[in-house]
């Protein structure tokens, strides 16, 4: 080996910089291949490699932390070393930024810099520095290219409704049957050892629905439309749950998660590009695309209450009425009296109390008795509520075509910035409309599955809460009226009569 000493005889000391990443330039050489290259030039040199920084499918031009560079940085401050060698100069840096750290560094701590690739780079001169510099300019150039091409295949995939590759979204990816084999490479980030293994996974069509997953997503969106004010999300998590249904990725539900797939736009098999509608996908579609309106209506609405805190517990909290002289507020309901029973009150805090589980109970049997009637089908709503579904969905298309002709117009410089500004916007504006026409076409009528059953209780008890607030808000208008005192005409101490109700069909 040839050895190359300082003045006290000691050999130079060395660390070794290697990475994988999505950038082909050298990442198809894997890092078991960098480091090899990287310890044959340290042994050519005579160099002491005393440390391998390991960083794995981690972009240098992606500004994302590299852990094990940083690392590196902090222990060349320190005097680890004096030499770094990395397989070329993109394996270290693509940021200007990060580059003028590391050129201050080398200058402070008298470290030289050499790669595999592009040989010495002198950072101690002002004509290194440039090179580096170039070397930099250049590496950022063919990934901002490179991101350029991906972003414009990925647009016209997106425009041609074509899937365009990524995690599975919940509801496709039907199994044709066949199956493929991969081979999945390990790295060892601390030695950088590879290890391959076979794998074998179901070719997956991901124009197709998914029969049970895409029942769930109906289901969900059945249960935020029926309850009105979208508070059956947290039910359709729990009803997930309980199904035993997870994420394309293996992993539980939660509200966050389960609002997103409810107003992904592929449901209805709207393809999008940067959360902009750009046509129809080629895939199934799975929820119509006014329920699909109505959706986003309902989950969008900022009025919405969707922190736990928020959510009524209580059948009849918020919505029935004080019916004291003069208020006009709602009553709530807590623990109250020296049974310290559930019971409702004006949120006021005046006036008495009234237990909750007998009202409850009272509104509830008079909901259902009305519901088990022979005339019931003459409560529930039109189906389309008087909406020209049709003609709002030509007239959205029409939009549509507007907004793309515009944006052509501007990038071919036909027209200026604010021009574009203002016919967007107005086009925008009235897209917004047509979608909330459409949402009222799609939104469903609370009382529709409990109308026409043979047993109405039943049914009822299958409902969450959310849903049966909803048929309440929607049929019943009920006021607590002050109680009468002492023993009442039944024997009881419970005043019915001062519970006015009036129905709202």
């Amino acid at each position: 080996m040839k050895t190359i000493e300082t003045a006290h005889g000691k050999r130079l000391r060395a660390v070794i910089y290697v990475r994988i990443s999505q950038d082909r330039t050298g990442a198809h050489l894997g890092v078991k291949r960098q480091r090899e290259d990287c310890e044959a030039l340290a042994e050519r040199n005579g160099w002491e490699v005393v440390e391998v920084y390991v960083d794995n499918d981690l972009s240098a031009y992606s500004g994302k932390p590299r852990p094990r560079y940083r690392q590196m940085l902090a222990d060349l401050g320190d005097g680890v070393a004096t030499v770094v060698i990395s397989w070329h100069t993109d394996r270290l840096h693509r940021s200007p930024t990060e580059l003028e750290e590391y050129i201050d560094l080398s200058e402070r701590r008298g470290v030289s810099t050499h790669t595999c690739q592009a040989g010495p780079i002198d950072l101690s001169t002002p004509s290194g520095r440039m090179t580096a510099r170039i070397l930099g300019a250049v590496a950022r150039h063919e990934s901002e290219h490179k991101g350029h091409r991906v972003a414009r295949a990925r647009q016209q995939k997106a425009e041609a409704g074509i899937w365009g590759g990524g995690i599975r979204p919940f509801g496709w990816g039907l199994p044709t049957g066949e199956i493929e084999k991969r081979t999945l490479t390990h790295v060892n980030e601390e030695t950088g050892e590879e290890t391959e293994e076979e794998i074998e996974v179901p070719v997956l069509d991901m124009n197709k629905a998914v029969p049970e997953e895409a029942a769930a997503l109906n289901k969900g969106a059945d249960m935020v439309l029926g309850s009105g004010h979208g508070n059956s999300l947290n039910g359709w998590v729990k009803w997930l749950a309980d199904k035993g249904f997870t994420s394309s990725l293996g992993n539980p539900i939660g509200p966050v998660e389960a609002r997103d797939m409810l107003l992904r736009p592929r449901n209805a098999g709207i393809s999008v590009y940067r959360g902009k509608e750009v046509g129809k996908g080629q895939w199934e579609v799975i929820i119509e695309e006014p329920k699909h309106r109505a959706l986003v209506v309902v989950l969008n609405d900022p009025t919405r209450r969707t922190t736990p805190g928020n959510t009524p517990k209580w059948f009849g909290s918020l919505i029935y009425k004080c019916g004291l002289p003069g208020c006009t507020a709602h009553t709530t309901c807590s623990k109250s009296g020296g049974a310290n029973r559930p019971s409702y009150r004006c949120v006021t805090g005046h006036g008495g109390a009234r237990r909750a589980d007998k009202t409850d109970a009272y509104v509830v049997d008079l909901i259902i008795d009305r519901l088990s009637q022979p005339d019931a089908a003459d409560l529930l709503l039109p189906a389309d509520n008087g909406v020209d579904v049709a003609g709002l969905q030509l007239e959205s298309e029409q939009i549509r075509l507007r907004l793309t002709a515009v944006a052509h117009a501007f990038g071919a410089g036909a027209i200026t910035l604010p021009q574009f500004t203002e016919a967007s916007g107005v086009a925008q504006a009235q897209l917004e409309g047509v979608n909330r026409q459409l949402a009222r076409a799609a939104t469903k009528d609370p009382l529709v599955d409990l109308v026409g059953a043979k047993d109405v209780r039943a049914v009822w008890e299958g409902l969450d809460l959310a849903r049966r607030r909803a048929v309440l808000r929607s049929l019943l208008e009920v006021t607590i009226l002050p109680a009468r005192r002492g023993r009442m005409p039944d024997g009881g101490y419970f005043d019915y009569e001062s519970i006015k109700t009036e129905w709202k069909r």
